[in-house]
């Protein structure tokens, strides 16, 4: 926040003010000098755990991290440097996801790679990774538009960046998968920007860069793909999640600024192809993830940050809002978010 101009506030209280400034100074100073011994060390978040958090680049350089060596902030800190990447090759996407999972990486062609955890090399949390294209042997100039875990039940729910969806039964893309097996029609339906996965939900909730969103049953759309909302133009989706009645959607923006918008708040429409309607105040929407108040959150940035912080820290709002405070940011911007159970 700017200093407004004072000239116009009586001298007496402009002086209170200067001597309060010159006191957080002062604070601030003397904590920033205590010994390093002084200082309470940063208490473990959990105990060991073989869940590990996955961080990937635009360019596909991917390293994963056992979880418990992030330790948890409070909602709105700055967060911990995590990928180390080029300047011009930012981290792009995050996921959660147990060693002994699979990590289903999908291209710009629409294919379908399947990379086991175990195979990715565990990094500290600020690490470099390696190349993935190596690891689902492709070239180095395809390009990765997202991951996510494979799970051996629910449905894979997809959107492209013209707003189609398809849901794909687990077993679709499971142990017996063919490596780059086209999951849309590029031509026809356009470049897969999100997927993610519907369990027990009954719905899909699809959240777009515009800060709209769209609710509607999984079961009207089609096997083959179907118009799932309406953009408008220089839209695009972000993200696609299963929710219900009960459902809360985490939703955070470009600026750092997230909410938790409960499903009860939000009408869900009789089929898909609709237009959305506003689910967050933002012109930069990056992420909406299905989350309840015993999950962990955890938001990257382009300068490679990453923080974790309780879910149950974000107040739930039934209605449209700008978001609190996440993620601190200093000539920085979210990219995505995931959530870790």
């Amino acid at each position: 926040m700017q200093k407004p101009d004072l000239s116009q506030i009586p001298a007496d209280v402009q002086a209170y003010i200067a001597h309060l400034e010159s006191e957080l100074e002062r604070l601030t100073t003397a904590k920033s000098r205590l010994p390093a011994a002084e200082k309470a060390p940063a208490e473990p978040s959990e105990p060991p755990t073989t869940i590990n958090i996955i961080t990937m680049s635009r360019a596909g350089l991917i390293k994963r991290t056992p979880r418990h060596h992030y330790y948890r902030q409070r909602r709105s800190g700055m967060g911990v440097f995590d990928l180390e990447s080029p300047e011009n090759d930012p981290p792009s996407h995050l996921a959660s996801a147990d060693q002994s999972e699979t990590l289903l990486v999908i291209t710009a062609q629409n294919r379908a790679y399947a990379i086991p955890v175990s195979d990715i090399e565990e990094k500290p949390v600020r690490g470099r990774g390696q190349s993935s294209h190596d690891m689902i042997g492709v070239g180095a100039d395809v390009g990765i538009q997202t991951i996510c875990t494979r799970h051996d039940s629910g449905y894979l729910a997809i959107v492209s960046e013209r707003g189609y969806v398809r849901l794909l039964r687990h077993n679709f893309v499971g142990e017996n998968m063919r490596s780059g097996m086209v999951l849309f029609d590029v031509a026809r339906f356009g470049k897969i920007v999100a997927a993610g996965w519907v369990f027990d939900e009954t719905e899909v909730f699809i959240g777009t860069k515009m800060g709209k969103g769209i609710r509607f049953a999984h079961k009207r759309t089609h096997p083959n793909g179907s118009l799932g909302i309406r953009l408008d133009p220089n839209d695009v989706p972000v993200a696609i999640t299963g929710v219900n009645d009960d459902s809360g959607v985490f939703l955070l923006s470009h600026d750092g600024k997230g909410s938790v918008r409960l499903m009860e708040g939000f009408r869900s429409t009789k089929s898909p192809g609709a237009g959305g309607k506003v689910a967050l105040k933002t012109e930069h929407m990056v992420a909406a993830i299905h989350v309840t108040d015993e999950d962990d959150v955890f938001c990257l940035s382009e300068l490679g940050k990453l923080i974790r912080f309780q879910a149950v820290e974000i107040p739930p709002k039934t209605g449209t809002v700008q978001g609190v405070n996440c993620m601190s940011l200093r000539a920085d911007a979210c990219t995505t978010a995931t959530i870790s159970r």
